[in-house]
């Protein structure tokens, strides 16, 4: 049998993209033939677009200590996005309230004039029995005053760049919204018809989580102590503070934030993974308990 002829000369080889041109360069990995429209400059040589392609696939992101993407967590877009949503929230609710949202009232300099949107998007258990669930994430977002809000982000700003960096994105969002999860449900737990709210049920989850990660980086933890110790006299003592969603945020982040940072290495990511999903079903089904308490009584 025959076979075709190919363009070019037999005896000289042409690129396996374009046959009608003839070339001496081959990629360095495959060994194929490439004319210059194919030729990738590589650290030895060239390598053709298929080689490329597949290099890209294969190249490993480096990570952090504790498994997250160290290059994705030194950007800070997630803290920078929470930053953000809060900012506009606060928006909303200033535009709904005016000056009486944005300072303090008689009882309270951290806590302005309640607006519409904050009776709609805060913790109130009579509302959250009702089927109101989403207030549990969404009063992670409301603010009652410009301080309460600009200490809280100022926090999250300080607090959140260090652990984006050391834990990723991903991890790093999901502590902060379970960790204001449990803060929450805390509140929904040991309050009747009181309204609350802020990002400082995940805030205190993130100074916990804080703690367990400068330890197991072997780096001082005293700062962080002395941080929760004063931020803890802070809600005893100021009126309109809800202590109870701090320590709620407290506990929740300090347990997270031991799973993910001693987790071992051999099955990081599965631990990690269970960790943060089993704190969140015990916190629904503390949810569903409360609900059923208080819908028979």
């Amino acid at each position: 049998m025959t076979e075709p002829q190919t363009t070019g000369s037999p005896t000289v080889p042409v690129c396996y993209r374009h046959p009608g041109r003839e070339t001496y360069v081959r990629c360095v990995r495959c060994n194929r033939p490439i004319c210059p429209d194919c030729m990738n400059t590589a650290s030895v040589g060239f390598q053709c677009p298929e080689c490329v392609t597949q290099g890209k696939r294969t190249v490993r992101q480096p990570q952090g200590a504790f498994g997250g993407s160290h290059r994705a967590g030194e950007r800070g877009y997630a803290t920078i996005t929470l930053i953000a949503v809060n900012a506009l929230v606060y928006v909303l609710i200033l535009v709904g309230g005016g000056l009486g949202a944005a300072i303090g009232s008689g009882s309270s300099f951290l806590a302005g004039a309640t607006t519409g949107l904050e009776l709609k998007l805060g913790v109130f258990s009579p509302a959250i029995a009702d089927g109101q669930y989403y207030r549990l994430v969404t009063a992670m977002f409301v603010h009652f005053s410009i301080l309460h809000i600009a200490m809280n982000m100022y926090v999250l700003w300080v607090l959140g760049r260090y652990l984006e960096r050391a834990l990723g994105p991903a991890r790093f969002v999901a502590l902060y919204f379970i960790a204001g999860i449990g803060g929450n449900v805390a509140c929904y737990l040991f309050t009747d018809r009181t309204l609350s709210g802020g990002a400082s049920t995940a805030v205190f989850g993130l100074f916990a989580a804080m703690f367990f990660v400068n330890r197991k980086l072997n780096l001082s933890s005293s700062s962080v102590v002395v941080l929760i110790v004063i931020n803890l006299v802070f809600s005893f003592l100021v009126p309109g503070i809800s202590i109870i969603g701090h320590i709620g945020g407290l506990v929740t982040g300090g347990v997270l934030g031991l799973g993910l940072a001693y987790a071992p290495r051999s099955a990081r990511t599965p631990v990690q993974i269970a960790v943060l999903g089993g704190v969140l079903l015990v916190l629904i089904l503390l949810t569903v308990g409360r609900t059923a308490q208080l819908l028979a009584t």
